[in-house]
């Protein structure tokens, strides 16, 4: 069953309980106490009318509770598709959900996670997306949030909303949300320890320890992995730390404490130009740049470290990378004022610190934030059917200080001097509202309102050498910002094999403090008029079930944005970054599509079929860009161009097998097929990014309970990339120019621009083993 479909069907058990799931702060509790039931709930053929009085809730024993928003459209994936292989970044846990697609970011765990083409035009983490883990907040109040700190080990599943979602989730929740959910602790009571091994070095060591009753609930996981990377300067170790503790302080009292702490310590290879991937996509014998093989990518580093003269430097001998530490702690207080009546409040505090020499110079600062969000849900009927008032406020705040140097030729990342600092905050005041009615035993409607106040406030500070004194520039932001998010969305349960539902959501996105100082150059300047991207989408989707071991579900959905935050990369030797800027106009259209099948149910009850594809087509409706070069400006309409670095298909298949029984019991695999299809990286649509397709082989081995001590034992092998493709696995958004002629350049032109591409690993083999006490 699908999480959609498992959702609405227990409304009769969980009537009024979405607000509770939907709200990030307060989605964790829920989510966790439904998993461990959701496989085991039964199918009513009619939604009950009336809320079940046994739903007061003693200790941790929760009841069953709605885990998907209703309305929403909403995909999920379970340990069980994740955790018997690899799996060493979040692309592992993602891979089969629809709607979903994802390139290599800044380092090995830096997974650019894109929902509806959400972050497919940038460069690092996951943006345009709320991301909560367990219910607290890991996107930042700017609107980043990092993979890094996500090993998939440590997870029971994760959960993905998608399309406009402000209305809850509040900024940036522009494509949707995504919640992670650790394991509980009382399915692990014990111990594991595993090992990961394989291919370039990688060795990730890993221990998850867990315990609970109806009073308490604890989950320690710890793991450190390693690798020498396929490529040179691309050798990684990072570090990951998670805890979870519930603890029911009365029948009508719980905390949660959340702790989550990260350190990635990782070399950084450079992005490509295409021609530079077609030539030399593993950057082989390129240590030297002075003597470099063809193909090679370099950045130009001044000689003394400030200004004039500068010198070709290879990654290795510039020593770039990043080094970075993230650390979580949140508490929540949850209080049943009554038991239909719940308050909750948490607090949470995330302190990220960068040290990143990753092109011509290293940024260098701590990014504090605080998160206070508390909500209240009150459990009623409007005439006799079920209705939930939900009502939340949230306060985050993010308190930054960066200085930006430039590197010296010198190697091991030498800095030389100032170039900026950027000192500021950001902060965001939210409220919102929402109405949840079951009102005929087959329909269920809601409807909601959320707002945003959005301040934006800093200083850069710009440093220039020469022959005589500079004195310092400076450029300032204060920019605020008011969005309002309603929603309404209807769902149609005729009965146990049909669900319908249909939403219509709108989001918002406030620029980020960064965006406002980098220019159109990839210079660090003013860039202080961006406005907010806003959405309004539209949602049509149904889900089937004809007979058991089949399940469909389709969704089509067609979003139109205003003033759409688009990036693009000027080069590796720009020393800012890419630029941003808003497009007026543009329109995402597109298809989802997830399917389950257990062809042969009698005579081969082990065997499945597993097919996630997305189809987004993404275009500019309006913007006309504005090319220069020495001597002249031109505008070019680009009205009906495909929106750059989103694939317009994304398909992956599995076919898995498990032996339930006999002697081979336990022993099981998949082969699994991903397909992107090619892609535009510039708005001109000159240049394509070539798409690919892998062939990924998996077998696995869990002993079964009659071997007695070996059945805590679980074992797999599996060969990744078996064909060998050579292929780009990140390739961010480039900018086109003008010739000196006064026209456009072309593809052979773009295609020596760098900055953009990260080649995939070519052929690994990984091996592995779980042990439980």
């Amino acid at each position: 069953m699908s999480p959609f479909a498992s959702g609405v069907r227990r409304l009769g058990l969980t009537a009024g309980l979405f607000a509770l799931s939907a709200q990030p702060a307060a989605f964790a509790q829920t989510a966790e106490s439904a998993a461990r039931t959701k496989s085991a709930a039964p199918r009513p053929r009619k939604i009950p009318t009336t809320l079940p009085e046994n739903i007061t809730v003693t200790g941790l024993a929760r009841g069953p509770a709605l885990l998907y928003p209703v309305g929403e459209t909403t995909y999920s994936s379970d340990r069980k598709d994740f955790a018997n292989h690899a799996a060493q970044s979040v692309a592992a846990m993602v891979v089969t959900v629809p709607g979903v697609s994802f390139m290599q970011g800044n380092g090995p765990r830096d997974t650019v996670i894109s929902v509806r083409g959400s972050g497919a035009r940038q460069s690092y983490g996951l943006k345009n997306l709320q991301v909560t883990e367990d219910g607290f907040p890991v996107t930042q109040p700017d609107g980043t949030a990092r993979a890094d700190l996500i090993d998939p080990h440590a997870y029971a599943g994760v959960d993905v909303f998608q399309g406009p979602a402000s209305t809850l989730y509040g900024n940036y929740a522009i494509n949707g949300a995504i919640n992670f959910r650790t394991r509980d602790g009382a399915d692990i009571e014990g111990l594991e320890l595993g090992s990961d091994f394989g291919s370039f070095g990688m060795v990730n060591t890993y221990m998850t320890l867990g315990t609970g009753n109806r009073r308490y609930d604890f989950t320690l996981f710890g793991s450190d992995v390693r690798a020498d990377g396929f490529q040179p300067n691309s050798r990684y170790e990072t570090s990951t730390e998670n805890m979870r503790l519930r603890v029911a302080l009365t029948s009508s009292d719980r905390l949660v404490l959340k702790v989550i702490n990260n350190v990635t310590d990782t070399y950084l290879p450079l992005r490509l130009s295409l021609d530079q991937f077609r030539t030399n996509p593993f950057q082989r014998g390129c240590a030297n740049a002075a003597d470099a093989a063809p193909g090679c990518a370099s950045v130009r580093l001044f000689v003394n470290g400030r200004d004039g003269a500068t010198q070709a430097t290879s990654p290795q001998q510039a020593g770039l990378g990043r080094f970075d530490r993230r650390t979580i702690v949140g508490l929540r207080w949850e209080h049943d004022f009554t038991p239909r009546t719940l308050w909750r409040t948490q607090f949470t505090y995330d302190q990220r610190h960068i040290d990143q020499p990753t092109s011509t110079a290293a940024y260098v600062g701590p990014y504090n934030s605080y998160n206070v969000q508390t909500d209240l849900t009150s459990r009623s009927h409007l005439g006799k059917m079920p209705l939930t008032s939900f009502a939340g406020a949230n306060f985050d705040y993010l308190d930054y200080g960066s200085q930006v140097y430039d590197l010296t030729p010198q190697g091991g990342a030498t800095r030389g001097a100032l170039n900026s600092t950027s000192y500021g905050h950001q902060q965001n005041i939210g409220l919102r509202f929402q109405e949840d009615w079951q009102f005929d035993p087959l329909w269920h409607a809601v409807i909601g309102l959320g707002g945003t106040w959005s301040n934006i406030g800093a200083v850069e500070t710009l440093y220039s050498y020469g022959t005589q004194p500079q004195a310092p520039r400076f450029v300032t932001a204060d920019r605020s910002f008011l969005n309002l998010a309603p929603e309404a969305s209807l769902v149609y349960a005729p009965d146990t094999a049909w669900t319908l539902h249909t939403r219509v959501g709108t989001a918002y996105a406030t620029p980020g403090y960064s965006s406002f100082f980098v220019t159109p150059q990839g210079t660090y300047g003013n860039n202080a008029r961006l406005k907010s991207e806003t959405s309004l989408g539209f949602d049509l989707g149904a889900e089937w079930h004809p007979r058991a071991g089949l399940s469909v579900q389709m969704t089509g959905f067609y979003e139109f944005y205003r003033n759409e935050l688009v990036s693009q990369s000027a080069g590796v030797n720009a020393p800012a970054g890419p630029y941003t800027f808003n497009a007026p106009e543009s329109e995402h259209r597109g298809v989802e599509l997830g399917a389950t099948w257990q062809v042969l149910r009698e005579t081969l009850p082990g065997a499945r079929l597993k097919l996630s594809y997305t189809y987004d087509n993404q275009i500019y409706t309006r913007y006309t860009q504005v090319l220069s070069n020495a001597t002249a400006s031109r505008g070019f309409s680009l009205k009906g161009n495909r929106i750059p670095g989103v694939a317009p298909h994304f398909l992956d298949a599995r076919v898995l097998y498990d032996q339930p029984d006999g002697l081979l019991e336990g022993v099981g695999g998949f082969v699994e097929i991903n397909w992107r299809s090619d892609m535009w990286i510039d708005n001109a649509n000159m240049l394509r990014l070539p798409g690919y397709t892998l062939l990924n082989l998996e077998l696995h081995y869990d002993p079964p309970a009659r071997l007695g001590w070996a059945h805590r034992l679980h074992s797999y092998f599996e060969i990744m990339n078996v064909t060998d493709q050579v292929y780009p696995a990140g390739g961010t958004v480039i900018s086109d120019s003008l010739l000196a002629n006064g026209q456009q350049a072309g593809a052979a032109v773009l295609a020596n621009k760098t900055g953009s591409i990260y080649a995939g690993s070519p052929r690994a083999f990984f091996g592995g083993v779980r042990i439980r006490f």
